[in-house]
């Protein structure tokens, strides 16, 4: 039986449907509060946050994403396993549409970036990442990755336009809003383990 401070793990969903509500500032200050109580190799807390809310920027982040994960779609055919095509298919027909969202228009795109590139800092981005995404839960909120986004966030013309230096690399994007009703259970596999001796 399962303890109910464990909840905020096994109720967390990548939530894809959101109310056309903005985050306060104090809430999006909450998230990131939580984002940096994550484990860190070393104690370097090497991340740095980008907090997007102009409909215009996450418009043209967004276009940028599909046109860039479009030209990438051969080499992501298997991102999905074969039993999953449809999933594959309908990712790719949303693409192609000029009016889908790659941030589901969530009102508040968090990216969380990585200072200094090392061993350890992409690892230490997406605990960051978890902590924020659970802090969102326990708040009522949604969250989702969106990892087709990172190449587009990379991009010399998205860097330019959102101000990132050089040694800056975005890591892991999350959008958090209020959700659109609630985000259907899904299951999952029980823990695979190779080795216990």
């Amino acid at each position: 039986m399962r303890s109910a401070e464990l909840d905020v793990i096994y109720t967390r969903r990548s939530v894809r449907s959101y109310k056309p509500q903005t985050l306060d500032e104090s809430t999006i200050r909450e998230l990131l509060d939580a984002a940096v109580q994550a484990p860190t190799a070393v104690h370097a807390e090497p991340w740095v946050f980008l907090v997007i809310q102009d409909a215009g920027t996450l418009k043209r982040c967004s276009d940028r994403g599909k046109a860039s994960w479009a030209k990438q779609a051969d080499q992501h055919r298997d991102l999905h396993g074969v039993g999953e095509a449809t999933a594959r298919n309908h990712f790719a027909h949303q693409l192609a549409n000029p009016d889908f969202s790659l941030f589901y228009d969530a009102g508040t795109l968090i990216v969380i970036c990585g200072k200094a590139m090392g061993p350890f800092v992409v690892a230490d981005c997406w605990l960051a990442a978890e902590n924020l995404m659970l802090a969102a839960n326990a708040m009522g909120l949604g969250t989702c990755c969106i990892g087709s986004a990172i190449p587009a966030l990379n991009a010399p013309e998205t860097r330019a336009e959102l101000g990132i230096p050089a040694d800056v690399t975005a890591v892991a994007p999350i959008i958090v809003g209020v959700p659109n009703g609630d985000a259907a259970p899904v299951g999952r596999r029980p823990p695979e383990i190779l080795y216990w001796k």
